[in-house]
């Protein structure tokens, strides 16, 4: 393949331009577009510290008390909606029965058609003993059950982490509104104190269909 030859124009034109260039020296070459732009960093909201001597008045003005040592506080902080719902993952619902039923269930003067003990069982045997137990009475037509849970005995505190007092009288209510069973059940409420107080619960069944 042949090369082609340079035209005359062309050889001009080179010329006027290598004429006008001046030759970079690498020790001192520079560039004035950068390789890599860096995003300018984001200003955090951050509160200033407030230096040691800050006269009082100054405080108000960024809405801060005053706080002298040993002063106690006036009034307790705002529990948050979000710190309730952690703190009881299991809020009370709204009364589905009749009020004047109730009344009477509470003040312990309707009486249990059939009871569970529950007593001393593990949550492995307590847990199927109870499910058995409503879905039969349910099944049964009765209305009105009583579960015995004990109220617990505190433990010794030798464990890192504590142990609650009573498990079974906390997982009963929860094991209650959950399925299979949670459809048969109205209403859980505390006992009376004559059938066992607060070792164990009314559960007020709804009607067979």
């Amino acid at each position: 393949m042949s090369r082609r030859r340079v035209r005359p124009d062309e050889l001009e034109l080179w010329q006027q331009v290598t004429a006008k260039a001046k030759r970079l020296d690498p020790r001192k070459a520079t560039f004035e577009t950068p390789l890599f732009v860096s995003r300018p960093q984001e200003k955090k909201n951050t509160p200033a510290a407030i230096p040691k001597n800050w006269p009082t008045e100054r405080l108000s003005t960024l809405g801060v008390a005053a706080f002298k040592i040993g002063q106690s506080v006036g009034t307790k902080a705002a529990r948050s909606s979000s710190m309730s719902a952690t703190t009881n993952p299991y809020p009370v619902a709204a009364l589905q029965m009749d009020q004047k039923a109730f009344t009477r269930l509470r003040r312990g003067k309707m009486a249990p058609e059939s009871r569970i003990d529950l007593h001393g069982m593990t949550l492995q045997q307590a847990h199927p003993e109870l499910i058995g137990f409503i879905l039969r009475t349910h099944a049964a037509g009765h209305r009105l059950v009583l579960v015995i849970t004990g109220k617990g005995k505190p433990g010794r505190d030798v464990d890192v982490i504590p142990c609650r007092t009573g498990v079974l009288k906390h997982k009963v209510p929860q094991w209650l509104r959950l399925a299979p069973v949670s459809s048969c059940v109205l209403e859980i409420v505390e006992a009376h104190l004559k059938h066992g107080g607060g070792g164990a619960f009314y559960v007020y069944l709804r009607r067979k269909r």
